[in-house]
């Protein structure tokens, strides 16, 4: 699998330049796609996390990380933005005894690995690996952050159906005398790795450099490591509020994993 490591510092750079945006947007709240499709399976798969300790990866503006201390669990959070950060601390005033902000590169082995050998009962990263050049570190560390069968709960894009230059449209039919909109995906690749541009929250500062990844190219590196698939999911929306648009209705945008750290 492609590491993509020329590319590291122009991911990050990236990142801190729309770091402040993307905090504005997203607020204390998040929007309607983490509400939905993110938070309720990732805590699903997590389980109960209550006096659990958790290690939040690209952790963002810390928008989970206090929802996972809300639940009751002792949280480190990293990013490697040094504003997202700095946002993450001033908005979390009423958890300070339960998160801990780190500004941490998540290419960074040693750095990983310095946060504390099987110090973690779980970790997660909310759509965080697809905007993360390469991933080995991250992977190979946590062999040794982990407790033994630990969780590594994360979420991504959903590759198969959000391919490099792949085109959403709605098309018409007359059915039964009625008029019926579907939503349709054009792509033209999957299998290879690929370094890409994209546009997260329009109107963003900068476009994000994304790294698509097929799923037999994620997961083999993450068997190679020790880890185990034991559940996953593919959630979309359940009704389109906007009628005549594209929907996510019957395709998933994004797929959730968990891994278990082998004992």
């Amino acid at each position: 699998m492609d590491n993509f490591k020329e590319h590291i510092d122009d991911s990050i750079n990236r990142w801190e330049s729309n770091a402040a945006f993307w905090d504005d947007y997203m607020g204390d709240k998040s929007n309607q796609f983490h509400r939905e499709l993110i938070r309720p399976f990732t805590e699903t798969l997590l389980g109960n996390v209550t006096q659990h300790s958790i290690l939040d990866i690209a952790c963002g503006n810390g928008n989970f990380s206090r929802r996972l201390a809300e639940l009751g669990a002792k949280v480190l959070a990293f990013d490697s933005s040094q504003t997202m950060i700095d946002r993450a601390i001033k908005r979390s005033d009423h958890f300070i005894k339960h998160i801990e902000y780190k500004v941490i590169d998540a290419t960074d082995y040693n750095a990983l690995v310095n946060l504390g050998v099987s110090n973690f009962h779980a970790a997660v990263s909310n759509m965080g690996l697809m905007d993360i050049a390469d991933i080995n570190p991250v992977i190979s560390a946590l062999t040794k952050l982990l407790k033994p069968s630990g969780s590594f709960v994360f979420s991504i894009v959903h590759p198969c159906f959000q391919t490099p230059g792949m085109k959403k449209y709605v098309e018409q039919e007359e059915v039964d005398n009625q008029i019926v909109a579907r939503s349709c995906i054009m792509t033209y690749k999957y299998l290879q790795s690929e370094s890409h541009f994209g546009v997260g929250i329009r109107n963003q500062p900068i476009a994000t450099r994304y790294f698509h990844r097929s799923l037999s190219a994620l997961l083999k590196l993450c068997f190679e490591k020790g880890f185990v698939l034991d559940a996953l999911e593919e959630p979309s929306f359940k009704q389109n509020d906007h009628p005549g648009t594209f929907e996510w209705t019957d395709i998933p945008p994004v797929i959730i994993f968990r891994l278990k750290k082998q004992a």
